[in-house]
């Protein structure tokens, strides 16, 4: 594999000031290309599957792995279920079940997706996790057919993405420099790179594959380029994005989407479950009184609440009285895998591990949950019992 020019590598500024734009080539070049491919790539290399397989930290004295939200991404699930059995070695009872975004996945006897879909009472979209024994699956046209559509309407975010800053749209832009206090020269340099990150999709479109085209794909390009520009300037110019795609999703329409009643008739007409993911992030959920299996009370990016949202699913259970199947409390590891093979990685979600959900032996939130007979063995029961029924 070609790496990046010596030239590129040795250029360094101390200072956004000394920046040239005029010195940047407007045309791509092959450190541009070979950013690209390095960002784009899904073949692991030997040294990256072995980064896969052995996991840093084990975990002898956990028995019980419940794994319902986590991300394979290009990882082959073969893969991290070997970093799961080290991880683990140990484990008595387990359930693993892969929530690809919009991709439906299968794993041992179980398969799952995390669903974007669009909840028209409160105007927001939200997210479902949905999980089927694998069996039920094989007469789901038309459930994968919505998960194609919702992934491809997903997909066409970063284009909005890109054509805000390109195209562009000046009042998203001003917006975006305003609060991230970007200065003209470092959004003319976001534009510069943005413009040719937009020239190499087109040119590779046909070859990529559509769960790589997404709006990290910016920022993760832009990671390359610290050695070229120093963390000053890249740091500038990645805030100024995260401004620019805040604006992007606060304008991108939902009414493509499926609606999330729409999803879920579709899920229980299959016989599949549903949980749903960091309801910190989308309460009104909680409100809405969907036909769930269960709540999500902890993930790595949704811990503020987690003492609290069990006690809102306690008090459904209690309203839902003992003539209805009472909701399960899970946490979810999130884990991305994707980001345990990057060559710049992000620290926190490389951090993340399939089936290790700490919150499950806070000494706090147990002693909540044992008042109630509630625990990681018993949820991994009930829900394959739901599964399998």
């Amino acid at each position: 594999m070609k790496q990046m020019s010596n030239q590129l590598k040795a250029v360094n500024l101390t200072l956004v000031n000394d920046l040239d734009l005029k010195q940047i080539p407007l045309d791509i070049t092959e450190d541009d290309v070979y950013i690209f491919d390095q960002i784009t790539r899904i073949d692991l290399t030997e040294e990256q599957i072995k980064e896969i397989i052995e996991p840093q930290k084990i975990y002898p004295l956990q028995r019980n792995v419940l794994a319902v939200h986590w991300h394979p991404e290009h990882v082959p699930i073969e893969l991290a279920l070997k970093r799961v059995e080290k991880m683990f070695p140990n484990k008595q009872k387990e359930l693993i079940i892969p929530t690809q975004h919009n991709i439906l996945m299968a794993c041992g006897n179980y398969a799952g997706v995390e669903v974007d879909c669009y909840s028209q009472g409160f105007n927001q979209k939200v997210q479902l996790l949905v999980h089927f024994r694998k069996d039920k699956i094989e007469k789901a046209d038309v459930f994968k057919s919505m998960l194609k559509h919702t992934l491809k309407y997903r997909s066409s975010q970063l284009f909005e993405f890109i054509d805000t800053i390109v195209r562009p749209i000046e009042h998203r832009l001003q917006q975006a420099a305003q609060e991230s206090g970007a200065s003209e020269l470092v959004v003319e340099f976001v534009k510069i790179y943005v413009l040719k990150i937009k020239q190499l999709i087109e040119q590779n479109y046909t070859s990529l594959p559509l769960n790589m085209i997404k709006n990290s794909l910016l920022s993760n390009f832009f990671e390359y380029l610290r050695p070229a520009y120093g963390d000053s300037l890249i740091d500038r110019a990645l805030f100024f994005l995260k401004a620019v795609k805040k604006k992007v999703k606060e304008n991108f329409s939902l009414q493509y989407f499926y609606r999330t009643s729409e999803i879920i008739e579709e899920v229980r007409s299959l016989g599949g479950c549903i949980v749903v993911p960091h309801p910190e992030q989308f309460w009104p959920i909680l409100l809405a009184g969907y036909d769930v299996d269960g709540y999500e009370v902890w993930n790595p990016q949704s811990q503020r609440y987690t003492e609290f949202l069990i006690s809102v699913v306690l008090d459904k259970n209690k309203q839902l009285g003992l003539s209805k199947r009472p909701l399960l409390i899970f946490m979810g590891d999130d884990t991305h895998m994707g980001e345990k093979v990057k060559a710049i990685k992000n620290i926190l979600k490389a951090s993340r591990e399939i089936g290790y959900q700490p919150a499950w032996y806070d000494l706090s939130i147990q002693k909540k949950l044992v008042l109630h007979n509630i625990c990681k063995e018993k949820v991994i029961d009930e829900y394959k019992q739901l599964l399998d029924s």
